[in-house]
């Protein structure tokens, strides 16, 4: 498995919308695609603004480029989101999970 992990600045008027975005239209895509195992949203208020931190898992890095392509470390971030934001990363982190601990 693979989690790719994602961080922007949205401006704190932007906070929620983004939030909806994410919701109602980056994840229902996400879902469609062969690979995709779950989407987790992160948030933290910074002087800066509402930092977010959208971390995806996948089953493999080839489930990661049937979203991303083959610049798969590049981020997907589209002309809409980048109104919303401050400032965000135009690159991404993967790591391979090792494991998970689960409360029984």
């Amino acid at each position: 498995m693979i989690e790719r992990q994602w961080k922007g600045t949205a401006h704190l008027s932007e906070a929620d919308r983004y939030v909806a975005h994410l919701l109602e239209e980056t994840f229902p895509q996400l879902k469609k695609i062969p690979g995709f195992s779950k989407a987790t949203i992160l948030r933290r208020e910074t002087p800066a603004g509402v930092e977010f931190q959208v971390v995806t898992v996948w089953e493999s890095l080839e489930a990661v480029k049937k979203f991303a392509g083959e610049g798969y470390d590049e981020a997907v971030v589209p002309e809409v989101v980048r109104e919303m934001m401050v400032d965000y990363d135009e690159t991404v982190v993967h790591y391979e999970i090792v494991r998970e601990v689960h409360h029984a």
